[in-house]
Formats: C-alpha cells, structure tokens, sequence
C-alpha cells in the first residue's frame, strides 16, 4: 500500500501536516517521530538478542525438569 504512494503523494501529506499542525509545531513534531522511531529500534534489537539467548535458558530449564522428574 504505501510502495504506491509515490513523490506526489508524499508532497501531499507533507502539505496537510504542515496545514494541519502550523510550522512552529513541526519541529516538535518531528523529534517525537525521530524519538518513537528510536525506541522502536531498541525494543525490535532487544527482543531479537532475547530470541538468541532464549535456548541456553531453555536447556538450563529442560536440565532442571529432569532432575525434578527423577
């Protein structure tokens, strides 16, 4: 959907962003895209270095199962 959008319509959006929100508010508006954006990424890196380590935990835990077992 948004591969479609082309120049044209990016300049549209733009155009009522700058309408809508006036632009002594745009830079405000964009540090909080920026930030968001930010915090995104380090959650996304975050759970894909838990998704690494997760099978040493699971064999700590599959280890205390079959002593629990025994």
């Amino acid at each position: 959907m948004l591969q479609n959008i082309g120049f044209p319509g990016i300049m549209l959006i733009l155009l009522v962003v700058l309408v809508l929100f006036g632009p002594s508010k745009l830079p405000e508006l964009g540090r909080a895209v920026g930030r968001t954006l930010h915090e995104f990424k380090n959650s996304a890196r975050e759970l894909v270095g838990e998704g690494k380590e997760s099978p040493e935990h699971l064999e700590v835990s599959d280890k205390k199962v079959d002593k629990a077992n025994v």
